[in-house]
């Protein structure tokens, strides 16, 4: 309690400054930081934007079509991925942890994604880190003045590889798109943009709830 009142008074002072209020005041410095604490509780904590995410919590069956390991428009397909999501109790159930394992194109595959929504930026944030590509996948979504079941998430990566050797280094525009069919069924889509060419479709995971 008191590393929260002290951070608002700091914030106070802040605000103090940024506005060009006099310094001094007439009511105790408590009372304005107690007030600005107040205000603060509302947006740093988890909202209507959370909740709309509790549908993804559970045990799934994931289904994935992977068109990058594919050939002339067919993915590979696997159906041996099972994918665990839960809030982490430690973050104040602010954050998603989703673990995904499974065999994908005949080889183990593993996924860790964390994905929350800023109560600042407004705007949902999706990171993903695989035994696939040997860089975290950082997505952040628009702001939002209201929620949805379809999240579009950009972001851009450094390719080491994936879209061909002729694409190496460079940054490539993508894009996953999360819709929330039901309480037992959601997908998850991602597109790339490679330089010069329009967006297409590199990976689909479709997840139907596991109810044993």
């Amino acid at each position: 309690m008191l590393k929260r009142l002290s951070l608002s008074v700091v914030s106070a002072a802040a605000v103090l400054a940024l506005t060009g209020a006099p310094a001094a005041a007439t009511a105790p410095v408590a009372a304005p930081a107690a007030r600005i604490q107040s205000a603060a509780a509302g947006p740093l904590e988890p909202g209507p934007f959370h909740r709309r995410l509790d549908p993804l919590v559970g045990t799934w069956k994931a289904t994935k079509y992977n068109y990058l390991l594919g050939g002339d428009g067919k993915p590979v397909v696997s159906r041996d991925i099972t994918v665990r999501t839960r809030w982490i109790a430690k973050t104040g159930g602010r954050f998603l942890e989703e673990e995904a394992e499974g065999v994908l194109g005949g080889h183990p595959y593993y996924r860790l994604g964390i994905l929350g929504f800023s109560t600042i930026d407004r705007r949902y944030e999706w990171t993903t880190f695989d035994s696939v590509t040997p860089t975290a996948m950082t997505y952040r979504g628009p702001a939002l003045a209201e929620g949805s079941n379809v999240l579009s998430l950009p972001g851009t990566f450094t390719d080491p590889g994936v879209l061909g050797p002729e694409y190496v280094g460079k940054t490539i525009p993508m894009r996953t798109v999360i819709t929330i069919r039901s309480n037992d069924r959601h997908t998850f889509d991602l597109y790339f943009t490679p330089p010069g060419q329009a967006e297409r479709l590199v990976d689909r995971v479709v997840y139907t709830r596991k109810t044993k």
